[in-house]
């Protein structure tokens, strides 16, 4: 599989997922750090890709949605954005109900 294959089939098989440098338990930097805890502050599960454990994909991610850095976080098959859009979004309530509804609307599906 392609490695832009790889990438739209993690987007589109998890509602909330983070392309980050490391893990949520142990980010390699201040940005993947600080969005990964936002998003554990939402009370849902999502999946993450240590794009430092994968180099085709630290290498692609860029090209995937024109978005040049990390981490990059997806809500429903959308890119939202970076850690700072991430905790503006967090601040305003809006991180949460997106998140909410990506999840429910995957139970569902």
């Amino acid at each position: 599989m392609d490695v832009l294959e790889r990438i739209d089939d993690a987007v589109k098989n998890n509602p909330v997922i983070i392309f980050m440098k490391g893990t949520p338990q142990m980010p390699q930097c201040g940005f993947s750090s600080r969005a990964s805890q936002a998003l554990m502050q939402c009370g849902e599960e999502f999946a993450y890709v240590n794009v430092l454990s994968d180099p085709e994909i630290f290498q692609n991610l860029p090209r995937y949605a024109d978005w040049p850095t990390f981490p990059q976080i997806y809500i429903d098959g959308e890119l939202i954005g970076g850690c700072d859009i991430t905790l503006e979004m967090l601040e305003s309530g809006e991180l949460q109900d997106a998140i909410k509804k990506a999840v429910k609307g995957k139970t569902l599906a």
